[in-house]
């Protein structure tokens, strides 16, 4: 196995370390960062673990469990499938690049995530990496992308969207290059995930393929909610 195949725990028990809320063998984002979480392994304790540490109520996304995390302990919402992206080749950054965004950026990306659906992004997604993205002659957001998991030799590319209106213009892959170049420069591996079944499926893996990223694996992922501890 390598990191990729157990990305949110590698994640988490590694770089983002210090973002990790922990409970012996199991780990989470905070639900304002993202809804993913993981355990060590799939066995009784660590999944007793994971179940003390996520308050009822809670939405948590696991990646790729090898059977649906307990009924017992949580509501099965639905699964997600996708394929695992890499780029191991270098990658030429765009002519132009896209800005930084920072924290007085949020609620524009917020808006923007809402609208476009790029996957989960939450008030405090910004503090898992670099974000970057391109505003249109007012000031208004409409292309971001950046940063991720971030799993030891390897940063996952993500949030990658673009306003209906602005679409057609190669800002999506300007981010993408910029993101992934930015990457390779500090000595890590690129990643990205892709759901299968999106609208925007054939066209995000024609720009991934352009880029210079293959498909490395299928996978799924789980979204369930915490029961109350009065209903297990």
């Amino acid at each position: 196995m390598t990191p990729l195949d157990a990305p949110i725990w590698h994640s988490l028990a590694g770089p983002h370390a210090r973002l990790a809320q922990v409970k012996g063998r199991a780990r989470r984002y905070p639900g304002e960062v993202s809804p993913f979480a993981a355990v060590e392994a799939f066995d009784a304790d660590a999944l007793a673990d994971l179940a003390a540490l996520v308050p009822a109520g809670d939405v948590v996304a696991v990646f790729a469990p090898e059977s649906p995390l307990p009924e017992a302990h949580w509501k099965p919402l639905f699964w997600l499938e996708g394929s695992q992206w890499v780029c191991e080749g270098v990658v030429a950054p765009p002519a132009r690049g896209p800005d930084p965004l920072r924290d007085a950026d949020v609620e524009q990306m917020l808006a923007l995530a809402k609208r476009t659906e790029p996957g989960p992004f939450e008030r405090r997604t910004i503090e898992m990496g670099r974000f970057v993205g391109f505003k249109d002659e007012g000031g208004q957001l409409v292309a971001m992308g950046g940063e991720r998991m971030h799993l030891p030799g390897y940063t996952e590319v993500s949030g990658i969207c673009t306003a209906p209106e602005a679409r057609g213009r190669g800002l999506a892959e300007a981010i993408v290059r910029a993101v992934a170049a930015g990457i390779h420069a500090r000595g890590e591996t690129p990643f990205l995930h892709v759901r299968t079944g999106s609208p925007t499926e054939a066209t995000a893996t024609a720009l991934y393929h352009r880029v210079g990223f293959r498909e490395r694996r299928r996978f799924r992922l789980e979204i369930a909610q915490r029961r109350s501890p009065e209903k297990e």
